[in-house]
């Protein structure tokens, strides 16, 4: 019998994520009738090369917003995972036929109006069980604010990896429309410097070699981050000071293009206005002040789907000191890594309302996770 609330009854755990990925007893499987979706945007370094780092992050925030927002209407919680240049849902399969249907519009919207490929492709967990991957989840607190999945075993990245090397091109004469809402999402921030002028923003993938040994290796990984640069509001690349709001016409007819699939001018100056009201309404109100508060502890800057995916700001000391220990554990054949150092990072939003209904995704600007993702893979095709 079908559990579609799995996730939602999940219980919180409230410990440190380093003490929650030693403890496998706090983890639970995913029921074998329930779905893998995967998104990423075919070609995106190149798009990043572009300058298109910011429409990239979009994309792939739109993608996590369409199938979230069919999973409101049905109220059922869903995990989800961004990765910069493309997303991963775990879903019941009743909802399987609306979210696929509104991720083929979204497909079809973004090679319309951007030239874009976004690849779409979903796989029964059952399938990922037999063949001997693992999905095991539990749900933490990340901060006051975000609670989120964190997944052990290696069936998400298999998963993706078998989607990435079959998925056909979509036959848009088949697929029906109507399905795809992306309200809610907006990209209204420019780039966000570092906390601090010395601080630097490092965006980090990290990827155990031994599937048996996540549990142990990745809490490992987390203690030396938590060592090195604090807990998750210390080194977070978010901070009050340094949010402004882009209220450019160019920017948000991005935004609107993305959402609709098409331009709409009136759409976009009203977009463009309510910005501009909010550059100055919500730093000097006690609403607005509350939202942004709110919205930093809402940043989502730490993913774990069986592989370590984080965004930390620092001092370039502490970056080396991490990246010291994390070559130690990678020569000892524990882990392998991918890192990518800018010094700003960017917002893409989730916000059904602005009370606490909100969420933030969060890149590297440039692609820190594309980045830091093609280092990675290089060394992998070294071991080939």
């Amino acid at each position: 019998m079908s559990d579609i609330k799995f996730y939602t009854h999940l219980p919180v755990q409230k410990s440190t994520i380093s003490q929650l990925l030693s403890n496998d007893t706090l983890f639970s499987p995913c029921p074998p009738d329930w779905v893998v979706i995967t998104t990423d945007i075919k070609n995106s370094t190149s798009s990043i090369k572009n300058g298109k780092h910011q429409l990239v992050n979009l994309i792939a925030t739109g993608s996590i917003i369409a199938g979230l927002n069919i999973a409101y209407k049905a109220s059922i919680d869903i995990p989800f995972f961004f990765g910069g240049d493309g997303a991963a849902m775990l879903v019941p399969f009743s909802l399987k036929e609306d979210i696929l249907n509104a991720l083929h519009e979204h497909k079809q919207n973004t090679k319309k109006s951007f030239d874009l490929d976004l690849r779409v492709g979903s796989m029964p967990v059952s399938e990922i069980y037999e063949n001997d991957h693992k999905i095991m989840i539990a749900k933490a607190q990340i901060t006051k604010m975000l609670i989120s999945p964190v997944i052990v075993g290696s069936g998400l990245h298999y998963a993706e990896e078998v989607l990435k090397a079959n998925l056909n091109p979509l036959n848009s004469g088949t697929n029906p429309l109507g399905y795809l809402s992306l309200e809610g999402m907006n990209c209204r921030w420019n780039e966000i410097k570092a906390p601090n002028l010395e601080n630097e923003i490092l965006s980090l993938l990290v990827d155990v070699v031994k599937p048996e040994e996540q549990h142990s290796v990745m809490s490992k990984v987390m203690l030396e981050i938590e060592g090195i640069y604090g807990d998750i509001e210390k080194r977070s690349p978010i901070s009050l000071a340094k949010l402004n709001l882009n209220p450019a016409f160019t920017k948000l007819q991005e935004e609107i293009r993305v959402k609709l699939g098409q331009k709409n001018f009136f759409r976009t100056l009203s977009a463009s206005f309510m910005t501009l009201i909010g550059k100055f309404y919500l730093p000097n109100s006690k609403k607005g002040k509350n939202y942004l508060t709110k919205m930093v502890e809402s940043s989502d800057t730490l993913v774990i789907d069986g592989r370590i995916n984080t965004v930390i700001s620092g001092t370039a000391d502490q970056c080396e000191s991490l990246i010291s220990a994390l070559v130690k554990m990678e020569n000892e054949g524990q882990i392998y890594f991918g890192y990518h150092i800018t010094s700003a990072s960017i917002l893409s939003c989730y916000v059904r309302n602005m009370e606490a209904d909100h969420i933030h995704f969060v890149d590297g600007l440039g692609g820190g996770y594309t980045q830091a993702s093609k280092m990675l893979k290089s060394k992998y095709q070294k071991e080939l």
